[in-house]
């Protein structure tokens, strides 16, 4: 049986990015002083890091904070409840990296394709939207990048809706050391700097929401703990080199205090894919919970130092 909404498809949005959006993002996801062509928009080999472009259908083509609930909920999805954005969280995330996106759209136009997977009913704990976002050039039609991932309304199941399929699981290698290992301190300031590439969710900047939540108070986004996984993963592996990374997921386990530190093991598997090989990795906090599971990439291998 088909899920409610599924195949609906949102309006094309504009988007685009400048130079300074790109080094910002590099700063907030811990690209350091050895990786220059993140950070630094005259080095011979400056380079948007791959993952930006999830932060895209938040941005759109802003260069001024935006409401992020006003935007949210602008466009209902036809047969399925209207959900409170107030109270959403990220489920988990996967990109497919086609082509690297130039260091600025400046004299291009480029649109965030998005349509509906399926509207998952979880019950009591919730509902689930697992969309399909595509980074696409409009007058060439050529994919940059095609990401899916849920969104995850908490408390706000119960309407009747299915249930949805399992997801595939991809756990960490039992009883073997990592091959590398990648460590993120975070700080009280964390998400006010992430935020600014364009994800304005008052979630992650005020302790009124995660508290109505159940969290507690101010979380930091789980796309920033995901994004530096992949930075770390990288960095460790892939020589810091953009080219290097094809594939990136992971599931959004638990959430991130700010202050947390982050440690992200990461463990080869041998197995290859177009040159690509698959890796695993679990990210964990100062508890050792589990923030990040499912976690699983495809890189080229090429050590732990930049060669760029």
């Amino acid at each position: 049986m088909s899920s409610p909404g599924a195949g609906f498809e949102f309006p094309r949005q504009e988007v685009s990015w400048q130079k300074r959006d790109v080094l910002l993002f590099a700063n907030s996801i811990g690209c350091t002083a050895d990786e220059l062509h993140f950070l630094y928009e005259l080095h011979t080999n400056f380079a948007v890091f791959p993952t930006y472009s999830v932060i895209l259908p938040f941005k759109l083509a802003d260069q001024e904070v935006t409401d992020f609930y006003a935007r949210q909920k602008s466009i209902p999805i036809p047969g399925v409840p209207n959900f409170d954005y107030s109270r959403v969280v990220d489920g988990q995330r996967k990109v497919t990296f086609l082509k690297p996106l130039p260091t600025t759209s400046a004299g291009r136009k480029f649109e965030l394709r998005t349509k509906v997977i399926g509207v998952y009913d979880k019950g009591k704990a919730g509902t689930v939207i697992e969309r399909e976002q595509s980074i696409v050039d409009k007058e060439t039609g050529e994919v940059y990048s095609k990401a899916i991932g849920s969104s995850f309304f908490v408390g706000q199941g119960n309407w009747g809706g299915p249930k949805g399929p399992s997801t595939m699981n991809y756990p960490p290698p039992q009883g073997k050391e990592p091959d590398a290992v990648h460590v993120v301190q975070t700080t009280k300031e964390t998400a006010h700097l992430y935020r600014l590439n364009g994800d304005y969710n008052p979630l992650h900047a005020t302790p009124e929401p995660g508290q109505k939540m159940g969290f507690g108070g101010t979380i930091i986004h789980g796309l920033f703990s995901w994004n530096t996984a992949a930075h770390g993963i990288l960095k460790e592996l892939g020589g810091s080199d953009p080219n290097n990374l094809k594939e990136f997921q992971a599931r959004f386990a638990l959430p991130v205090k700010p202050g947390d530190k982050l440690t992200t093991q990461i463990w080869r598997t041998g197995n290859l894919e177009d040159g690509f090989e698959e890796v695993r990795f679990v990210t964990k906090n100062d508890q050792d919970k589990v923030v990040l599971s499912n976690g699983r990439a495809l890189i080229k291998i090429v050590g732990g130092k930049s060669k760029l």
